[in-house]
């Protein structure tokens, strides 16, 4: 790959810090070894090394957006501070193909001392426009971030919020080639976080973008690719689905220890005898989609976690005759139902869903808690669990789905996850009435009429 359509390169790049464990130790590392090598000693170390970020390496190519995961004290904020040069890394290199644009740390390259005026032409500099350009686009940039008369406040009386829509509305106004965001919207209202993402879908379009966030519903959404970094090391980077859901196991694994690695007990196959009912024959009679359907069954061998105390061997999408589904349109009856095998005593078991469509982005679920939380269903070693869901099937987009069915026991804030399946079971929706949004929902009535005007 040639180097004009790389954005950011990243090669062999490590961070590492001095920690002194008293202040002492710090006079003497600045004495010491200057003494010693005098003397012909080998200079003594007075410090412990903590490396924040570890010979890491990747490409973004230009036009990509970029997600970055990990857990608080990972390395990724400064990862970001030595792409944006903020930061001089210890080793390794840095090369960047276009104008980067970043929002950082909260309230990063702006002077508190200054208004909000002088902080946006000192910032909108640093980034490369000249004092016409940024007259020109001021008042474009004091409309985007909306705090009003506090422009000619000094920043230092700005709430957290304020100061990520000034900051955002600069960046959003540089003309820049690479947009570089760590975390910082997650201080923002519901509103101007609206307005941001409406900004980088836009952005997204034609330049490149690298996201830090924990929510990773956001990466699932924006991001092309993903990188999980941990101990500022790489730890997996690949389709961002793929790396959220081993972050989630990771998540997991940090809150109940590692998950169980014993083999599971197979289990014999439900019936699949029944016989298979499409829903709407009116529709499948007049679609030529009738040759391309199929039965999707439940996947034993799917991606699973879990610290194996009960295992989930069946789960079914049945109609309201209790037949298979092959496909949903959306608006028909459906039961999930999901079989569980007990290895261990269960006192507050909790079966749950989550509908998932390609992108790996959560559409709606459920789960058993909320029903029963007065009335604990028990259930004892080798013993057998089933849960039914009963709901009207949202419409739903075009195209394949999954769903993620798991076990636990405990509490809705506190649990052990025993048994969860990423991609348990597949379907179909053919729906094209979707008009816009991730779902529909079925209408009753839609009337539109126009109305007598009063005299």
């Amino acid at each position: 790959m040639s180097t004009s359509d790389i954005a950011i390169r990243v090669t062999n790049l490590s961070k590492c810090y001095h920690i002194y464990d008293t202040p002492h130790d710090r006079l003497k590392q600045f004495i010491a070894p200057r003494v010693q090598r005098l003397a012909w000693q080998k200079p003594k170390q007075y410090f412990r090394e903590f490396w924040a970020v570890k010979d890491i390496s990747f490409e973004i190519k230009k036009g990509e957006t970029v997600g970055i995961i990990g857990r608080n004290g990972s390395g990724k904020s400064t990862l970001l501070q030595m792409i944006c040069g903020t930061l001089n890394p210890s080793s390794g290199r840095v090369e960047t193909n276009g104008r980067i644009a970043a929002l950082l740390e909260l309230g990063s390259g702006f002077n508190p001392e200054f208004t909000g005026r002088e902080n946006v032409y000192m910032n909108a500099s640093v980034l490369g426009l000249s004092n016409k350009e940024i007259d020109e686009r001021f008042d474009d940039i004091v409309a985007f971030a909306d705090i009003g008369d506090f422009i000619e406040q000094s920043v230092k009386t700005y709430s957290s919020g304020m100061m990520v829509r000034l900051a955002f509305a600069v960046i959003a106004h540089v003309d820049a080639d690479i947009l570089v965001i760590d975390e910082a919207l997650a201080v923002g209202d519901a509103f101007f976080t609206q307005k941001c993402m409406r900004f980088l879908r836009t952005f997204m379009k034609t330049g490149t973008v690298l996201f830090v966030s924990h929510d990773t519903a956001s990466i699932k959404s924006l991001c092309n690719y993903a990188v999980w970094i941990e101990k500022g090391q790489v730890l997996q980077e690949g389709e961002p689905k793929e790396v959220c859901e081993l972050y989630l196991e990771a998540f997991y694994e940090a809150q109940q220890g590692k998950s169980s690695s014993t083999k599971l007990k197979e289990f014999k196959k439900t019936d699949d005898t029944r016989p298979l009912k499409d829903q709407r024959l009116e529709f499948i009679n007049t679609s030529n989609l009738r040759n391309d359907l199929q039965i999707f069954k439940f996947d034993p061998d799917a991606a699973s976690f879990g610290k194996g105390g009960a295992q989930i061997h069946d789960v079914q999408l049945l109609d309201e005759n209790e037949h298979p589904l092959a496909w949903i349109v959306g608006g028909e009856k459906v039961t999930l139902r999901v079989f569980v095998h007990a290895y261990q005593d269960l006192d507050s078991p909790i079966i749950g869903f989550y509908v998932k469509d390609r992108l790996g982005q959560n559409l709606f679920g459920d789960n058993t808690f909320l029903t029963y939380r007065e009335q604990f269903v028990h259930c004892q070693k080798e013993g057998e669990l089933q849960a039914d869901f009963v709901f009207y099937m949202p419409l739903l987009p075009a195209g394949e789905y999954s769903i993620n069915v798991a076990i636990a026991n405990g509490t809705q804030e506190k649990h052990e996850q025993h048994h969860w399946i990423h991609d348990a079971v597949l379907f179909k929706s053919e729906s094209s009435s979707v008009a816009s949004g991730l779902i529909g929902i079925p209408m009753l009535a839609v009337k539109l009429q126009a109305l007598e005007t009063a005299i």
